[in-house]
C-alpha cells in the first residue's frame, strides 16, 4: 500500500484521517503544520499528501504551491482538506496545484475513492476529475 503524509493541525481530524488510512492498509505519517510537512515531504517522499488548507503559519495552499514548483516533489498528489466548502475555495485549491478537494467532515467513501484514484494515476481522467473536484 501507499505511504501517505497527513498535514493537519486539528487533533480529532488527524486521528480520524490516520485511522481511516491505516484501516485501508496505508502507512501514515503526520505533521501539524506546513513547515514540518514540507520537511517530511522532502525527506520521505510520500506517495500522497492530505493537506489541510487552514494551518498555523503557512497555509496549505502556499505549501502545496511550493511542492508543485519543486521538480522533486511536483508529482506527489495532494488532496486538499478543508472545512470551507465554498466554490471559490475549491478553485483556489486547484490553482495552487491540489489534485483533489475534500470538504470536512471526512467521509470515508469519498476519502478512499480520491486516494485510490490518485494513487492509480487516474486524476487526469475526466470522470475522476469530476469526482475529485465535483465539477467536470
Amino acid at each position: 500500500m501507499a505511504r501517505i503524509l497527513i498535514i493537519e493541525d486539528n487533533p480529532a481530524n488527524m486521528k480520524l484521517a490516520s485511522l481511516l488510512l491505516r484501516n485501508a492498509g496505508h502507512t501514515v505519517q503526520c505533521a501539524v503544520d506546513a513547515e514540518t510537512g514540507l520537511t517530511l515531504v522532502r525527506g520521505e517522499r510520500p506517495d500522497l499528501i492530505l493537506m489541510d488548507i487552514q494551518l498555523p503559519g503557512m497555509d496549505g495552499l502556499a505549501a502545496t504551491s511550493l511542492l508543485k514548483q519543486d521538480p522533486a516533489t511536483a508529482g506527489i498528489p495532494v488532496i486538499a482538506l478543508t472545512a470551507l466548502a465554498m466554490k471559490t475555495d475549491e478553485e483556489k485549491s486547484q490553482a495552487a496545484g491540489c489534485d483533489a478537494y475534500i470538504a470536512k467532515p471526512l467521509r470515508y467513501q469519498q476519502l478512499y475513492a480520491a486516494v485510490d484514484a490518485l494513487l492509480a494515476g487516474s486524476a487526469e481522467d475526466s470522470q475522476a476529475h469530476a469526482y475529485l473536484f465535483g465539477t467536470p
